[in-house]
C-alpha cells in the first residue's frame, strides 16, 4: 500500500507541477514583442505559456505580455525571439500549456 500511494503522490505532482490547460491551434510571428514573449486573447498579462512547435518539437516557455492575436484560426501571437527558438517563420501548427505557477 505504501508503494501504491508513493507513486499516487509522485503522479499527482508531475500533473499540477507541468500544465493548467492546453490550446492547439496555429500560432504567428508579431514584431511588437520583446524577448520570449506572447500576445493571447484571454490568458492574463505574466502567464507562463509552453509552446510546442508540432513540426520539429521545439518547445520554449514564454510570458503573455499583450493581447492577440486578431486573426481567425490563430491562437497565439510569438514575438520574433520566440518564433526564433521555436524554428518559426510566418505561421505554424503549435499546442501552448499553460504552466502552473
Amino acid at each position: 500500500m505504501k508503494k501504491f500511494s508513493l507513486v499516487v503522490v509522485l503522479l499527482l505532482s508531475a500533473c499540477l507541477l507541468r500544465t493548467a490547460q492546453a490550446e492547439t491551434g496555429i500560432a504567428s510571428v508579431y514584431s511588437a514583442g520583446q524577448g520570449l514573449t506572447a500576445a493571447h486573447k484571454s490568458l492574463p498579462f505574466g502567464t507562463r505559456v509552453l509552446v510546442t512547435n508540432h513540426q520539429n518539437g521545439r518547445s520554449v516557455v514564454v510570458i503573455i505580455n499583450d493581447r492577440g492575436p486578431f486573426v481567425r484560426g490563430r491562437i497565439v501571437d510569438l514575438s520574433i525571439a520566440a518564433a526564433r527558438a521555436l524554428g518559426i517563420h510566418g505561421i505554424a501548427h503549435v499546442t501552448i500549456s499553460q504552466l502552473r505557477r
